[in-house]
């Protein structure tokens, strides 16, 4: 990492790890308890694992359907 350069925090409540994936606050919202209200999440690797699980339904739908 670059001295001087903000480390980005995760995002969700009680977690201080560092950053690993920024996702749309719009998909996460409902999965996780957040520290504030922005347009992007910053994850950490464990909740971005999370995240991953929780949503691979819904991605796999939306891939479907747009190949119509």
């Amino acid at each position: 990492m670059i001295t001087g350069m903000p480390e980005k925090i995760c995002s969700v409540k009680g977690c201080d790890k560092e950053s690993f994936q920024t996702v749309s606050a719009d998909k996460v919202r409902d999965l996780f308890p957040l520290k504030e209200e922005k347009t992007k999440i910053h994850l950490c690797r464990e909740h971005y694992k999370e995240f991953k699980r929780k949503t691979k339904k819904d991605r796999k739908l939306d891939r479907l359907d747009w190949v119509r």
